[in-house]
């Protein structure tokens, strides 16, 4: 069986082409030419590939208004955690130690995770700045408590800032697109020789990369407020989960974009209920004192306290599914790297006589990157000349890991770094 060439398209119809297979085509699984699949190899993707189906239609919304809500949100990050964690099922049942893999496979893998990790912080980020205005609402809520007519001018203040709160931008969010046309180049995995096994893994590599694409295009749409970081990805139908990922995707590009040129002041669902009811309330009190309806403002108020605990609730959620497909990735990519430390088979670019030069140079970009997301205490840049060739390679890489999670899971610095 042979997979057609796939194509891969923008939303912005003036991007120009690119190639997408530069190694060549990794999905010729089954050609007469190199390895085949034994029927156990045949099974084990099978199940894999119709679990990842299953997934794909679980995640079909049942109504318009069930997509861009929460609920849907954190179902799709939560069905990426679980991708990802069958992989590394699936390469324990393939017997396929890292060190059998070729370094192509690994230079891959590597690049997704950083890209992975990158984005997930801004969208930790975008999270944790909505999180914060939760507790502009509770001030408004515990200040008209009192009914007493002079907290509306405190409580109209606190609405103007939570409003001008919500819609300020995130310059974390602006970094989206650059990682999205990142992991879009990803899913050109390198082509496959001598190796079934490989074969699987670069295959099954393949269908959860289209997956993640898609839930982080949906997403950084949603939080950005722009269609162009929506993208449009086109899988061949030769593949058993192809017709349920297209019809997904029809299916919620479509309203994201009706969504998004709606003219809506919020896209995510739970936003927009709040800022309804914060609308309202904003009327009510910001009249003249004897002309508020005391029966008028309390509905207002008990509105917009059911919908803010609401969206708090769902926020709480989604950060947690974030958070954990965080973990995910940093723990798969720690535990390549712990692999190839053990088993000496890191690639070149990490070891070898002649590759100081080289690892200095990437590790100071890593470095330098990672910088703008943690504060300076963690490090200096002096610290970055003063590296001694030992501690370049899977170190310093997993030292920049530590950084992002360390920073990720203290939510007093996360908190810090989210405007």
């Amino acid at each position: 069986m042979e997979i057609m060439h796939k194509s891969i398209k923008m939303s912005r119809p003036q991007d120009p082409h690119r190639p997408f297979f530069p190694f060549g085509n990794p999905f010729r699984m089954m050609s007469p030419k190199g390895s085949r699949l034994s029927p156990k190899l045949v099974s084990l993707l099978a199940d894999f590939e119709e679990t990842l189906a299953e997934r794909l239609r679980k995640l079909m919304p049942k109504d318009k208004d069930d997509i861009l809500n929460l609920s849907w949100m954190r179902l799709a990050m939560e069905s990426l955690c679980e991708t990802h964690n069958v992989i590394k099922d699936l390469i324990t049942e393939l017997e396929l130690p890292v060190s059998d893999w070729d370094e192509k496979w690994i230079d891959v893998y590597l690049d997704i995770s950083v890209n992975l990790l990158d984005i997930c912080i801004a969208f930790s980020s975008v999270l944790t700045k909505v999180s914060q205005g939760h507790l502009l609402l509770q001030c408004v809520l515990h200040t008209l408590d009192s009914s007493s007519p002079t907290q509306f001018g405190r409580a109209c203040s606190s609405l103007d800032n939570w409003r001008e709160h919500i819609s300020s931008k995130n310059p974390r969010v602006e970094s989206c697109r650059s990682i999205l046309d990142n992991l879009v180049a990803s899913l050109d995995l390198p082509k496959v020789k001598n190796s079934a096994k490989g074969k699987v893994l670069m295959r099954a590599m393949y269908g959860v990369k289209v997956l993640t694409v898609f839930v982080c295009s949906i997403f950084a749409a949603a939080f950005s407020g722009s269609a162009k970081n929506l993208l449009e990805l086109n899988v061949s139908d030769t593949l058993p989960w192809a017709p349920a990922f297209s019809a997904l995707q029809a299916n919620v590009n479509a309203e994201v974009r009706n969504i998004l040129s709606s003219g809506r002041a919020t896209v995510l669902n739970e936003l927009e209920a709040v800022d309804g009811s914060v609308k309202k309330l904003y009327e009510v009190i910001q009249n003249e004192v004897d002309t508020v309806e005391e029966e008028l403002l309390q509905k207002s108020v008990l509105d917009l306290g059911k919908r803010a605990d609401n969206l708090s609730q769902g926020l709480d959620h989604l950060t947690k599914a974030v958070d954990g497909f965080f973990k995910i990735v940093l723990s798969g990519r720690d535990a390549l790297l712990c692999n190839l430390r053990a088993t000496g088979t890191a690639p070149d670019i990490l070891v070898g006589r002649n590759a100081e030069p080289v690892r200095r140079k990437l590790i100071s970009q890593e470095l330098a990157q990672t910088w703008r997301y943690y504060p300076p205490c963690f490090i200096s840049k002096s610290w970055i000349t003063n590296l001694s060739p030992a501690c370049y390679g899977v170190h310093c890489v997993n030292l920049l890991g530590f950084l992002r999670c360390s920073c990720l899971c203290r939510r007093s610095v996360s908190t810090c770094f989210a405007l």
